[in-house]
């Protein structure tokens, strides 16, 4: 029998991660664009919040990949 309620629960939790993921990596490549570009005044702020959130998507690449494989646990 399938547990819909665990399926439902991963299926769930798969879009809102991959969401996320993709979001905040977007948002990384759109500050970034913007810090690249000379009329913009805080091209360091948004160079360092583009880092960041490449940081935070490498981070939770990570941490799904951490979660998939049983051999990190």
């Amino acid at each position: 029998m399938i547990n819909w309620g665990a399926f439902l629960t991963v299926a769930v939790t798969t879009l809102v991660s991959a969401v996320f993921v993709v979001g905040v990596y977007a948002s990384g490549v759109r500050l970034y664009a913007v810090s690249v570009d000379d009329h913009v005044p805080s091209t360091k702020v948004a160079r360092a919040a583009a880092y960041l959130c490449f940081a935070v998507s490498l981070a939770a690449v990570l941490f799904g990949i951490y979660l998939i494989v049983p051999a990190l646990h």
